[in-house]
């Protein structure tokens, strides 16, 4: 497998995330639309990180390897990269509360995350993973 198929199957993921954080948020299962979206965003990211053969680190949040390829990102890319980078670390912060909840307090995902968060986590994976999609489809010529 190389970098291009790599970077194929990630932003199919993405796509994939992003429908099951929509399909959560329709069945008022609002936590779960905030981990899928997390979820899209990571991969959507780590997708373009691919196609540019960047080694991302191993996390969740990988906002800060965005810096190193801003140069390397179209206009209409790089002129929202500090909001794509808000959105990657909101949402990697969400990650594990939106499944577990806060453990230690016996305070379950359902009761931290209500529609709004859940609305905002979607709409904001919408952004950053058409924007991606976008990127992926010009630099690689389709999938």
């Amino acid at each position: 497998m190389n970098t291009r198929d790599m970077a194929v199957d990630y932003i199919k993921r993405g796509r994939r995330c992003l429908t099951e954080a929509e399909n959560a948020y329709n069945d008022a299962d609002y936590p779960m639309a905030v981990r899928r979206s997390q979820e899209c965003v990571e991969m959507s990211l780590k997708s373009i990180l691919r196609a540019l053969g960047i080694e991302y680190p191993r996390k969740h949040d990988v906002s800060d390897a965005l810096d190193l390829i801003k140069a390397n990102l179209p206009e209409w890319f790089s002129a929202r990269i500090y909001e794509v980078k808000e959105i990657s670390r909101d949402l990697a912060r969400k990650r594990g509360p939106a499944m577990y909840g806060y453990e230690a307090e016996l305070k379950p995902s359902s009761s931290i995350f209500d529609e709004e968060d859940a609305a905002k986590a979607v709409n904001s994976a919408k952004k950053v993973f058409e924007l991606c999609n976008r990127f992926i489809l010009e630099v690689l010529g389709g999938y």
